[in-house]
């Protein structure tokens, strides 16, 4: 059992931002996960920093703690520039990146470039096109590819990456050709629960959705010839029903955690408190999770 964080990029580096990734690792946590939009929802008019710049600041300022994006999507990368940003937070962290990521939705990022938002089918054939190319490279020394949404003409990725054959991949998915993706290319597989419960849906009710996802991941995997059990299986805490439950108290997290890795789950991730939000949550509680939540599961 996990336990990982998200830390929105929302404090500038110098004025707390730094001091809540190295919190993050003296309180234990596995993974220190961001979030890598542009913009994103409610903090939309106020800051918002790059994913890539702070996981690369995380890496110098920590030692131990893992770091990743939840999640990275094709609305505003490309996979060849992508390809060359990871080998190169690999390389800083000492080998502590990993790539959460998934098809992307309707936030601002799918029209901030100036196109039309894409459809989920569209946002499907693209990510379908995403996720091999840049398994590839991640994995080869040179890439030529020519596809109908991404291209590379002789892609040089030398030395590749520290963690080999390259870091892991987190892939976001609930639909038959996202996990079939998972199944394939990925080392772990994300999930929220099911939106469609997130403010009507009885949190008896998700449980019973994400067991579902779980037995679609398990077939996506069989199917492909793999064991389901080889995957880690990440929970995004925050996007369920009672979203604010999960850090009212140690003993709530530990009910509903304890739930959840019944389930298989192999990590639960948790958001770093942000004031006047929809993140808010005590501080003191958060850290009494994160350093007595695992243990209290454990007995």
């Amino acid at each position: 059992m996990r336990l990982s964080t998200v830390i929105l990029p929302v404090r500038p580096w110098h004025d707390g931002g730094r001091d809540e990734w190295t919190r993050a690792e003296q309180l234990g946590f596995h993974t220190a996960y961001t979030y890598d939009h542009l913009s994103w929802r409610t903090f939309r008019d106020g800051p918002w920093y790059g994913a890539v710049p702070t996981l690369t600041a995380a890496a110098a300022a920590t030692e131990r703690l893992r770091l990743g994006t939840l999640v990275t999507s094709p609305n505003f990368r490309h996979p060849v520039t992508l390809a060359k940003e990871l080998i190169s937070l690999d390389d800083i962290s000492g080998g502590r990146i990993t790539l959460g990521i998934g098809a992307g939705g309707m936030g601002f990022d799918a029209t901030v470039l100036g196109q039309e938002a894409w459809t989920p089918r569209e946002r499907a054939d693209r990510f379908g096109e995403f996720v091999p190319l840049l398994d590839r490279l991640l994995t080869e020394d040179s890439v030529t590819y020519e596809g109908t949404f991404y291209s590379a003409v002789e892609a040089r990725n030398i030395p590749g990456c520290v963690q080999r054959p390259r870091l892991p991949f987190a892939v976001a998915a609930t639909g038959p050709r996202g996990l079939k993706l998972t199944a394939k290319h990925g080392q772990a597989w994300v999930t929220t629960g099911d939106p469609k419960l997130f403010e009507t849906g009885t949190p008896e009710q998700s449980v019973e959705a994400i067991r579902g996802q779980i037995d679609k991941l398990g077939k996506a995997c069989a199917d492909m010839g793999r064991d389901v059990a080889e995957l880690d299986k990440i929970l995004l805490t925050g996007f369920t029903p009672e979203p604010g439950r999960v850090l009212e108290s140690l003993d709530a997290f530990v009910d509903f955690a304890g739930k959840h890795f019944e389930l298989g789950f192999t990590e639960i991730v948790i958001h770093a408190p942000i004031p006047d939000s929809d993140f808010a949550a005590d501080q003191a509680v958060f850290e009494q999770i994160a350093t007595e939540g695992l243990a209290q599961l454990a007995r």
